[in-house]
């Protein structure tokens, strides 16, 4: 019974880390973008996203990062033969990768709080799409486990990572031009 309780929160702590993590990057792309507006808008902006990425940061994203890898240790303890099966070595190194891009994500809140964040909000756009690609692959490790097709899988991934570059590039191309129409318009 012990061992489900486990699960239960460890997927619950997976769910409230990527819902931290998902929305942390968007509040980011606004942030970078506030940049671009006249004041007052641009400080009152900048101040509201830092207080909301702050807190998302702190009170949601970390604790459910926490959460999630506490739970996966009570799960490692009570079934000491998991660690040994090739399936979860792998999903343990994109957990690994994960937990990289979240300090990354700290990283760069600290880097918008001091003013000397170097990313676009395209960049960061490209960037929010990791953590998708990284949780399809983990909850097809975990479903599939050793029986999960590497190479269909992949070239899944290969295909999603395309379609969203594309979808981003296509979208920053939208957003240019009806820029360019409001600014005919205006003259």
């Amino acid at each position: 019974m012990a061992y489900l309780w486990l699960k239960v929160f460890h997927i619950v702590g997976v769910v409230v880390w990527f819902s931290g993590l998902f929305y942390l990057v968007r509040l980011f792309i606004y942030d970078v973008e506030a940049s671009g507006r006249p004041e007052p808008a641009k400080s009152l902006l900048k101040s509201q996203y830092r207080v909301m990425e702050k807190r998302l940061l702190n009170i949601i994203a970390t604790p459910g990062m926490i959460v999630t890898l506490v739970m996966a240790m009570g799960l490692l303890a009570s079934d000491r033969t998991l660690i040994h099966q090739q399936w979860l070595q792998l999903k343990l190194g994109l957990v690994l990768l994960l937990i990289l891009y979240h300090f990354y994500c700290r990283k760069i809140f600290r880097n918008l709080s001091s003013e000397t964040c170097g990313w676009t909000g395209q960049q960061l756009r490209l960037l929010n799409e990791l953590p998708t690609v990284l949780l399809i692959a983990v909850v097809s490790l975990a479903i599939f486990k050793d029986g999960l097709p590497i190479y269909s899988a992949a070239l899944g991934l290969i295909g999603l990572v395309l379609l969203m570059i594309l979808a981003i590039y296509f979208y920053a191309k939208k957003r240019r031009i009806s820029q360019e129409v409001l600014i005919v318009e205006a003259n």
